[in-house]
């Protein structure tokens, strides 16, 4: 019986190779990773004490460096067990639970049409190459040289071109044999019962063919030259051969990369994964411009455990990370799960490559962050949790989140790690409780410092500022370095004016502590004293005259790098009013609470009783809420490395 290539890899994809390797093995301990499907053993084909004998469950293949034997689950179960050929596949199929195909006449006729039908594939590959080299070719040539892409890279990826005519390939290939039902099959010509006479299904597009996982042209992916094309990206329909949610771009090549070592990376485009591949970055991937799929996300885990999944900095990037994450958690187990990579505000990999060379990419996946990073910022970022209610509310969310994982041990420890981050997120509130047993003990002598914090000596007294807190952005004085928070709030009253009229009282009394965001603030004012604080323009030329235009751009370097993108100009004046009213009230509780502790410290050194020291231990626990919240808003919630990235 002759079994279909699709069945084949099927089943083969379906049941890693160190499951069938291990009915006759005994792995051995200390050379062998699990998690990373990397297996050793003695060989099962010769006798030997040492383990030479190796398995890849992401390659799905064997090898013995001792007898040099090699091969997949089929050739292992034939060799070994001296199975037929079909019995191995009837036995691999039975552990994948996939049924053994049914032998008729009508299937074998479509296997064969399949096969005839990647030949008319080919033959439009070509087309399409012949013409990019052509006359005609001229202006796609001229967009891909304007892109980066070398001659050598447009070669490798078989990049080509389809004229500007209703029937420049359907005829090409008519001439040469074709049956119309064949070019009809094969998604290349739109026709149907309202369609007269049948027309190619790509025009005037720089053409990319989508290769299978075996490297066979199946469908193309087409990129408008046409500024006024209705879309600038369309796909093959559709077909026998094509399944667009089931296919990743790049697939073949990449998984062919990964012999080398590494992990898969998924980007968003086709353009993406051809320029990181000219600038060395082989193992790249795209979904075919939709939001991944969960036959996809399969697809990335047979060729990794840990792939990694790269989006675009934006609003937009972020949402897609959001939703790659929702789809991969319930599928989530040790040896399979994700990390998120966001790039810089504005720019996709190749703009990235193409403006800073391959490390900037490089530092961009160096900064990834596993998914439980990426859950937890998505549901606490933005959220002010200052009622026992709203904490309640954030940890009911997360226990339905880690809810969804299927499997029982990971779920646990994903339940585990998101109670410790909710305790260490409010601990603040224990310390307060700690802090002040710690205060009694002080009182009797017993020379202890107080849970949380230090003693160090005053005048006249005691003081309990804890080292993380005394190096606080809150407490740190203003020419220490700019706040993220205090810059929110300027950079977004410049580039949006009307915040400055709705919110006229909190400007004009505003309380900063960097003296140079003080400079601005006084250009505001300026503005706002002769009526131009309406007129971004206005504004900016204020804050030039006064010289403090080097002050603005560092502050809006600041706001890039943390991405606090609601507050740049091309952001909604509704998110900006967002972003602006959460960092105002993060301002005034910091500078609030700074006063008080002030006032708080100076009474413990005059009066070191135990009712002083509880409001200190009080105000230092309120401060530590604000240092979180205030973290969390910043994308991941660790503004110092997001702010290095850039």
């Amino acid at each position: 019986m002759r079994f279909p290539p699709a069945f084949l890899d099927e089943i083969r994809d379906r049941v890693p190779i160190s499951s069938v390797i291990g009915m006759r093995v005994t792995w051995d301990k200390r050379k062998t990773n699990a998690p990373r499907g990397d297996y050793w053993a003695c060989c099962p084909f010769h006798g030997e004490k040492s383990p030479s004998f190796h398995c890849e469950d992401r390659k799905g293949r064997y090898h013995c460096f001792g007898c040099s034997v090699s091969g997949d689950h089929f050739k292992f179960l034939t060799e070994l067990d001296g199975m037929s050929f079909p019995e191995a596949v009837e036995k691999i199929a039975e552990m994948a639970g996939v049924p053994m195909p049914v032998r008729d006449a009508q299937e074998e006729r479509r296997e064969k049409e399949r096969a005839s039908l990647t030949d008319v594939m080919e033959m439009a590959t070509a087309f399409f190459q012949e013409r990019l080299q052509g006359a005609e070719g001229a202006r796609a040539r001229a967009y891909l040289r304007d892109r980066g892409l070398t001659p050598a890279t447009q070669q490798s990826f078989r990049l080509g071109y389809a004229p500007d005519s209703r029937n420049a390939l359907k005829e090409h290939l008519a001439a040469r044999g074709v049956p119309k039902a064949d070019i009809e099959a094969c998604g290349l010509v739109r026709h149907g019962d309202d369609i007269p006479v049948s027309y190619d299904w790509f025009r005037d597009r720089i053409m990319f063919p989508i290769p299978d996982s075996r490297g066979k042209i199946i469908a193309f992916g087409g990129r408008a030259l046409a500024p006024d094309a209705l879309a600038k990206y369309m796909n093959s329909p559709d077909t026998e051969l094509f399944h667009k949610g089931n296919v990743l771009y790049n697939f073949a090549r990449a998984r062919k990369a990964l012999a080398k070592g590494g992990t898969v990376i998924a980007v968003e485009g086709y353009m993406d994964v051809i320029a990181l591949a000219q600038a060395g970055f082989e193992n790249v991937v795209a979904p075919l411009g939709t939001a991944l799929t969960e036959n996809q996300l399969e697809l990335l885990w047979r060729m990794a455990g840990e792939p990694m999944l790269c989006f675009d900095g934006d609003k937009a990037g972020l949402k897609a990370a959001w939703r790659a994450a929702d789809l991969a958690l319930p599928s989530v187990q040790p040896g399979r799960s994700a990390r998120f990579a966001l790039l810089p505000e504005g720019k996709d990999p190749d703009d990235l490559v193409k403006a800073d060379g391959p490390d900037a990419f490089r530092a961009v996946l160096a900064e990834a962050r596993p998914l439980a990073d990426l859950l937890w910022a998505r549901e606490t970022a933005g959220g002010v949790f200052e009622t026992p209610e709203r904490r309640a509310e954030l940890e009911k969310t997360l226990r339905e989140l880690t809810g969804r994982i299927r499997d029982e041990s990971t779920r646990y420890h994903y339940q585990q790690e998101m109670r410790e981050r909710v305790l260490a997120f409010f601990g603040s509130q224990r310390g307060s409780r700690q802090g002040r047993q710690g205060g009694r003990q002080g009182e009797r002598g017993q020379g202890r410092p107080a849970a949380g914090g230090q003693f160090a000596a005053g005048a006249g007294g005691r003081t309990a500022i804890s080292e993380s807190l005394s190096q606080s952005a809150l407490v740190k004085r203003g020419n220490e370095g700019m706040s993220v928070r205090e810059a929110t709030i300027i950079v977004a009253l410049i580039n949006h004016p009307a915040l400055i009229d709705e919110n006229f009282e909190h400007v004009e009394f505003l309380d900063l502590a960097n003296s140079d965001l003080m400079r601005l603030h006084a250009a505001i004012l300026d503005a706002m004293a002769h009526d131009m604080a309406d007129d971004r323009h206005a504004v900016i030329a204020t804050i030039e005259r006064a010289g403090c235009g080097d002050i603005w751009e560092r502050a809006v370097g600041l706001i890039r790098r943390a991405r606090q993108w609601p507050a740049l100009e091309a952001a909604a004046l509704e998110d900006a009013r967002d972003a602006f009213n959460q960092a105002m009230h993060l301002q005034r509780s910091a500078r609030t609470l700074h006063k008080e502790l002030k006032q708080a410290e100076a009474a413990l050194a005059s009066d070191p009783s135990d009712e002083n020291f509880r409001h200190l231990i009080e105000i230092q626990a309120q401060f530590r809420d604000v240092q979180a919240t205030e973290a969390l808003i910043e994308g991941f919630g660790v503004s110092s490395g997001r702010a290095g990235r850039n």
